[in-house]
Formats: structure tokens, C-alpha cells, sequence
């Protein structure tokens, strides 16, 4: 008789409970993923999707788990962000992330985290204000992306003594205040422009 899919999905999210629950007592991380990846080898992508969601903040988890995923289904985009995300926590590196970012992108050009993590694997400090810009075009409401570029240009401007970097952060920050609804986050934006606007090199 088979089993039922729901109970054989119970089974995994249990099985994959109690190998969290092991690596929390251990902190083996090679164990984790050998014993995870014994767990996912015969489940199929939407059950491992299921079992995986409790553990979204766990990396070392959600790592091996979605690098199942991915392999069953490589154009799967909201996969490929959460395997970046994933890498990108482990210290995976920027190269990796990047690609994983940039597979995604060319899955579904409309998911913005895609473009978030294709922005932050960017190394080179200019190349990241750049990118970072980019996303902020392509999706107008994004403050997120409009931070990330104050703060990556005003970093660049202090490194590099750089007033036209300068004048593109504090240009940034404006667009930030301008939008700005809650009085904490126009405090701080108010403050950092008026930091910014004191710089001299």
C-alpha cells in the first residue's frame, strides 16, 4: 500500500526536525549535510519546499536542501534566490551567489530579490553602487535598493575622497527622505544627509 503523500511529507519535515534538532546540540556541520542529504534524496522538490520552511533562517539547512531543489529544477527562481540567499550567508562567495542571482533573473526578470543578491554579489565597490542603481530603476518603490545606493556611494566617496560619488549618495538619501513616512527612519535619513553634507576631504 503507498503511503499518503501528506504523511510521507510528515515524515520528512519530522526527520528533518530531529537532524536540526542534533546539529544544535553538536554543531557538526559535515554530519548535518551528510545525514540531510540521506534525507532528501528520494523526496520530491514540493515536499522538501514543505519540510524546508521551518528552517528558512537556518543556511546550513536550507543549503543542501535547496541544492536538491535546484538540481530537479534549475529554473525554478524563487529556488535559486533562496539557495543564493542561503550561500550568501554561509560565505559562500560573491562568484557563486552572483551566478545563482543570475539564473534567476533570466528565469523570472520580475523577482526582485534575484536583482537584490545580483546586486550585492557585485565586488567591486563602484560596480555596486552601479548595479544597485540599476535595481532601483527597475523597481521605482524599492527604498530598499534606493539605502543600498546611498550606502554603497557614500562608502565609495569615503574610501575613495571621491565628491562626485559624494553628491550621488547625498542625492540618494534626499529621494529617501522625500519618501520617508515613519519619524525614526526620517530622523535617521535626516541624519545622515546631514553628515554627509559635512564632508570634507
Amino acid at each position: 500500500m503507498t503511503e499518503p503523500s501528506s504523511s510521507r511529507s510528515g515524515t520528512l519535515a519530522s526527520r528533518l526536525a530531529v537532524l536540526v534538532d542534533e546539529y544544535g546540540a553538536t554543531g557538526n556541520v559535515s554530519a548535518l549535510r551528510q545525514q540531510v542529504a540521506d534525507v532528501v534524496r528520494d523526496a520530491t522538490p514540493d515536499a522538501l519546499v514543505a519540510a524546508a520552511e521551518p528552517h528558512r533562517d537556518e543556511p546550513e539547512v536550507i543549503a543542501p536542501i535547496y541544492e536538491a531543489v535546484v538540481e530537479a529544477q534549475p529554473d525554478n527562481a524563487r529556488a535559486l534566490v533562496i539557495l543564493a540567499n542561503a550561500w550568501w550567508l554561509q560565505g559562500r562567495g560573491p562568484q557563486a551567489v552572483g551566478a545563482l542571482a543570475t539564473r534567476a533573473i533570466a528565469a523570472d526578470p520580475g523577482n526582485r530579490g534575484a536583482w537584490h543578491l545580483w546586486a550585492l554579489s557585485e565586488s567591486d565597490p563602484r560596480g555596486r553602487v552601479r548595479r544597485w542603481q540599476q535595481v532601483s530603476e527597475r523597481f521605482p518603490e524599492d527604498s530598499l535598493a534606493v539605502a543600498a545606493v546611498a550606502d554603497n556611494a557614500a562608502s565609495v566617496a569615503g574610501a575613495e575622497h571621491d565628491y562626485e560619488m559624494l553628491d550621488f549618495a547625498i542625492a540618494a538619501y534626499e529621494r529617501l527622505l522625500e519618501r520617508a513616512t515613519d519619524p525614526a527612519q526620517r530622523g535617521a535619513v535626516s541624519t545622515a544627509l546631514a553628515a554627509l553634507r559635512g564632508w570634507r576631504f
